[in-house]
């Protein structure tokens, strides 16, 4: 990709605007959700304005966002000025123009809401990073033990049924790695069983992002949806005594993480609030959207590929004598497999901050001033299937990353809220699972791939992503 120099581009009013107060912004939630969608909502007005930024009013709207006006970012040139922190306030920006009730919490602020500069946000992230360091040697034993089982679950499945749901079998498998992996012991044996944790975890998340989804019902209920998701947020005291029961066990089972919290000078009840949403929110509900995700784009990319992948997952680990670090670094495609899953579905798709200062950003055609105050707002499907970057970027191409030319494309991948070729620090907003994220889709490819030559599946949607229901799956006929 070549783009002009930012100096040498025209400067230029950000097009687009807000409408009527209040009745702009409820006109363009309707369109986001109902008579448009979100794709068609950015699309239109990037076409109507013949630009990658422009303004509009962001979802949820009156009554719940404390100010839905954003300029909008859908190129990958724009994007980044929303990694950094110099330029960019992140503070209670997560989940964008609303932000859920600390309710859901026990009343902190966790880490995914905190900015940078705040105290706070360098000794908890600092705790998350020292929390998954001391835990890398068993990351994959323990993922590899619950993949097993998950494997096992789906072929009973399928053998009794003819197809086999992969999302609640993949939840379940989360969990249970997660709970092997932060807790001092697997708290599965107390309150905490798999099928309780993971409906929990489900309505807890469902809560919190109600504002930003919409269910699909019929059109004849959209008034009635859009009155109870989109108007006032749901009662958190719904689900309080489910989560002190949460809360409880987190406390009892995670010790060791929560004593290491109170030695940096991190009280023990706020650290075991940040590690309950560190475990359901960021860890399960990162799982629950990333992996039914590259299932399906393996499986929709066919045949060739899927024998591909087994052909160098065979090859290597037979070479390598297991499946380690070292094998997987060996494995090109599903390194690059991996990544372009990444790439045309991001799990978390939005990204937001308030500009800290007056500044001029650019996109590939013009550069563009924006106040200090003003909340910019990223699309990342969108920045992440730039055309001017990716070639057939609506396609997912295996490939796409592999050699050097291609992996000079990781710059541009950004599911992370950061770039694929940075990494999350201290300092940063860039998730602290970022690695780990990869290295568990690589080796869930490389389990898959052990067992099974090829399959086929049926692909949908959920409110948080991708449904995946396998209706093949041919086993390996050599190893």
């Amino acid at each position: 990709m070549s783009s002009p120099s930012s100096s040498n581009l025209p400067l230029i009013a950000i097009p687009g605007g807000y409408g009527l107060p209040f009745f702009g912004a409820i006109k363009d939630r309707l369109a986001y959700f109902y008579h448009e969608g979100t794709d068609k909502f950015f699309r239109t007005r990037m076409e109507k304005y013949q630009s990658t930024v422009f303004r509009s009013n962001m979802v949820p709207g009156p009554f719940m966002a404390r100010n839905p006006k954003v300029i909008v970012l859908l190129d990958a040139v724009s994007f980044p000025v929303l990694f950094d922190t110099s330029k960019v306030e992140k503070k209670d920006v997560f989940t964008g123009t609303y932000m859920p009730s600390t309710d859901y919490t026990g009343g902190y602020r966790v880490c995914a809401y905190l900015d940078p500069p705040e105290p706070k946000h360098a000794l908890l992230k600092g705790l998350i990073l020292s929390t998954l360091a001391k835990r890398h040697d068993k990351f994959i034993p323990l993922y590899r033990s619950s993949l097993s089982q998950l494997f096992i679950d789906l072929e009973d499945e399928f053998s009794s049924k003819g197809k086999a749901p992969f999302d609640d079998y993949c939840n379940k498998m989360s969990f249970n790695f997660l709970a092997n992996l932060f807790c001092d012991q697997n708290p599965s044996s107390t309150i905490l069983t798999t099928d309780k944790a993971t409906k929990f975890f489900d309505s807890w998340l469902f809560f919190q992002l109600a504002p930003l989804i919409t269910l699909g019902l019929p059109k004849i209920l959209n008034f009635l949806e859009d009155i109870v998701l989109h108007t006032f947020p749901l009662p958190s005291l719904l689900l309080k005594c489910e989560y002190k029961k949460f809360y409880k066990v987190f406390n009892e089972y995670a010790k060791s993480i929560l004593d290491e919290a109170e030695s940096l000078g991190i009280k023990r009840d706020e650290a075991c609030h940040n590690l309950v949403f560190l475990m359901c929110f960021n860890s399960y509900g990162g799982m629950k959207t990333t992996l039914p995700a590259l299932i399906r784009w393996v499986g929709l990319a066919g045949e060739e590929l899927q024998r591909q992948l087994a052909e160098e997952i065979r090859t290597v680990v037979r070479s390598e004598g297991g499946v380690t670090i070292a094998a997987l670094e060996k494995m090109s495609l599903t390194k690059s497999v991996v990544w372009e899953a990444l790439r045309i579905e991001p799990p978390v798709a939005f990204q937001y901050g308030h500009a800290k200062e007056d500044m001029v950003i650019h996109n590939h055609d013009a550069a563009f001033e924006i106040k200090k105050g003003e909340m910019i707002f990223g699309y990342q499907p969108f920045a992440t299937k730039d055309p001017r970057v990716f070639e057939r970027p609506e396609e997912f191409v295996g490939d796409r990353f592999v050699g050097e030319e291609g992996e000079k494309l990781l710059k541009y991948v950004y599911w992370s809220n950061g770039r694929e070729i940075d990494d999350p620090t201290v300092g940063n907003k860039q998730c602290p699972a970022k690695n780990l994220v990869v290295l568990l889709s690589r080796v869930m490819l490389v389990e898959f791939f052990l067992r099974y030559d090829t399959f086929t599946v049926e692909a949908g949607t959920s409110t948080l992503g991708s449904t995946v229901t396998f209706t093949s799956m041919s086993k390996a006929t050599s190893s």
